[in-house]
């Protein structure tokens, strides 16, 4: 799905606030809050939108350690096999199957560094594990759950269909 740049606008300030009202992102955009709710509802049918979440910060919930983990894993582990692995594991907040020398990268939370050190050894009993390496996070500087939308200069159009300059 192409989208024109008040689709950008739009996704930019629901990212900004999930809450805001159609009344109050049509004065941003120009729009009535009906028209807003109309491109909203066709950008969540069209899986741009894919649905709305809380934001919580891991900090505020005592969790406050996190790695990133390189999974090397024998011959014929499949990504089946590594998603049903993480989603039994309650410290796995992400996993990825990657290129490179690694099979998976496995990004962990826990309350500290005991509780890291655990769920890193529950992750390691997988039988299809052969080794791990970790990276110990030190600080976040950036995190968002997808690239922003940016308005201006350059329009990213999402996934696979790179930026094109904006047209005012």
């Amino acid at each position: 799905m192409r989208l024109d740049p008040i689709d950008q606008q739009i996704i930019a300030l629901l990212q900004e606030d999930a809450r805001s009202s159609y009344a109050d992102i049509g004065s941003q955009v120009a729009l009535s809050a009906p028209a807003v709710k109309r491109r909203v509802d066709r950008l969540r049918s069209t899986g741009v939108i894919r649905g709305y979440t809380a934001l919580v910060d891991p900090d505020a919930l005592g969790w406050t350690t996190e790695a990133f983990v390189e999974l090397f894993c024998t011959g014929r582990t499949s990504p089946q096999q590594l998603r049903d692995a993480a989603k039994r594991h309650s410290a796995v907040v992400g996993a990825y199957t990657i290129s490179g020398e690694a099979d998976a990268l496995v990004h962990l939370r826990a309350v500290d560094m005991a509780g890291l050190e655990e769920a890193l050894e529950r992750l390691r009993a997988e039988p299809f594990v052969t080794s791990t390496r970790s990276m110990i996070v030190l600080s976040r500087l950036v995190e968002r759950l997808a690239p922003k939308v940016v308005t201006g200069s350059k329009v990213v159009t999402g996934p696979g269909t790179g930026s094109t300059p904006a047209t005012s």
